[in-house]
This record gives C-alpha cells, sequence and structure tokens, in this order.
C-alpha cells in the first residue's frame, strides 16, 4: 500500500480564496450601496395615494376654472434684468399672481415668483426673478376671483428668446368632466 500523503492546509488551494474574494467583493458594493443610499435619500416618490388622487381632482376643480373664465397668459423672462412681464387675459384681474417655475426633477431649481398687477397698463403683471432659467419646466399660474383660486399649470420649455403661452393647449385628465 502506498504511504498516504498529508494533505495541503486549505489556505493554499485556490478555490477557498475565490470564494472569499467573491463574498468580500458583495459586502463591499453591499456597503457602498447602502452608503449612497442613505445619503442620497429619493423625494420624488409620495406614498399617500389617496390624498395624491384627492389633490389631482381639486387641481382638475382650479383648472376648469380658470378654463371657464377664459384665462390666457403670456409670460416674457428677461434674462438680463431678471423681470418677469405677465400679459394676462380673461374674466379675472387679480391683484396679484403667483408664478412657478417647477423642475420636474430638481426641487432646488423651483422658483417661486409673486406678480403685481401693473396700475398703468391693464392685464400687465410684474414680478422678478433671482437667477436665469432655462429648460423644462413645469409653469404654474395661480390666481385668485370671488374668494375662488383658479390655475394654469402647463409643461413648458423655457428659453430666453421664446415666450411662455398658458392656456393655449387643452385641459389634460378633464376630457370625461365636460361631458
Amino acid at each position: 500500500m502506498p504511504a498516504a500523503t498529508a494533505a495541503s492546509p486549505w489556505y493554499k488551494h485556490l478555490w477557498p480564496w475565490i470564494i472569499i474574494g467573491i463574498l468580500a467583493c458583495s459586502v463591499t458594493l453591499t456597503l457602498s450601496m447602502v452608503t449612497i443610499a442613505v445619503n442620497n435619500p429619493d423625494n420624488l416618490v409620495n406614498d399617500n395615494y389617496y390624498e395624491a388622487g384627492k389633490g389631482i381632482n381639486r387641481s382638475l376643480d382650479r383648472e376648469l376654472l380658470a378654463q371657464t373664465l377664459l384665462m390666457r397668459a403670456s409670460v416674457h423672462l428677461d434674462d438680463v434684468t431678471g423681470e418677469v412681464d405677465l400679459r394676462l387675459s380673461g374674466n379675472s384681474q387679480p391683484k396679484t399672481l403667483e408664478l412657478n417655475l417647477i423642475s420636474p426633477t430638481q426641487p432646488e431649481k423651483d422658483r417661486k415668483i409673486v406678480l403685481t398687477r401693473s396700475e398703468t397698463e391693464q392685464g400687465r403683471y410684474i414680478g422678478q426673478l433671482s437667477d436665469k432659467i432655462e429648460g423644462r419646466r413645469f409653469v404654474e399660474l395661480l390666481g385668485s376671483q370671488d374668494d375662488h383660486v383658479w390655475r394654469m399649470f402647463e409643461e413648458e420649455s423655457v428659453n430666453h428668446d421664446k415666450d411662455l403661452l398658458l392656456g393655449d393647449e387643452p385641459l389634460q385628465g378633464a376630457e370625461d368632466l365636460k361631458k
């Protein structure tokens, strides 16, 4: 009978090191992903769907009021002076308007501008921007008529050479309400 040879220790074999390497890489990647997830939370998710659904109905009521009042607006953003010049037509001329320029993905780029009615020119509202705005934005214009708030809301591409037109597109989501 041949003599038995002593088995070499485990750490001298290749396969245990491959398995340990795979485990070490997976632990390292998991820890880095957890760190990224904790430091950069996603704030775009709304988990209260019932309240969000009720909010959509309230939003449509405000948009339908704007449509009933035949509201239209043209907004000019001056890049040099930062002046916001809004021309409003329709059956409502409140003293102030609120213009919200909302970035779809970056909340820190959202801008709220309070516009005041010009005393010299009918339907003209003026406000001031703190910085230049470009790119895709949700444009929301809020006003009031007889203690009811109306709203115009559209997605627009903001460019320095083009005025924003609000009220020129059909009301999305209200097709069933008109019948």
